[in-house]
């Protein structure tokens, strides 16, 4: 399949689906955090798909490589949130896992595409 737009990207997709989830998830947080950790997960989670929106757009490889960079760290920031969240006890039931599933499939996806594109691994600078 030939990609024309963001939103044909399996990644995007996955990444929009995620967002609704972090929403309707964050809906239960208790009010006074609607400013603190509700907030946070939402605009973590809101920059993934747009990271991959604006890299996609950009129509170079390197410059997609560097946007879905950024979306892995923001990601990241997600993830953490939601282990936080988990931990003060805001994600009852399956509401935790399911993000945790879903993080997880949305990072996977990213690396698989990173790959696609030729991304390789730098050595790290160990002075």
């Amino acid at each position: 399949m030939v990609v024309q737009s963001y939103k044909d990207l399996t990644v995007w997709k996955k990444a929009m689906s995620l967002v609704v989830e972090i929403y309707k998830v964050t809906d239960d947080f208790p009010k006074q955090e609607v400013f603190g950790l509700t907030s946070q997960m939402r605009r973590a989670a809101v920059a993934i798909p747009c990271h991959i929106a604006e890299g996609q757009g950009r129509g170079t490889k390197d410059g997609f490589r560097k946007a879905l960079m950024a979306a892995r760290g923001s990601l990241q920031e997600l993830e953490t949130l939601t282990v936080l969240a988990d931990r003060l006890g805001f994600l009852p039931g399956p509401g935790g896992q399911r993000l945790y599933d879903a993080t997880s499939e949305v990072g996977r996806i990213i690396k698989a595409v990173r790959e696609q594109l030729g991304e390789t691994r730098q050595p790290r600078n160990t002075r």
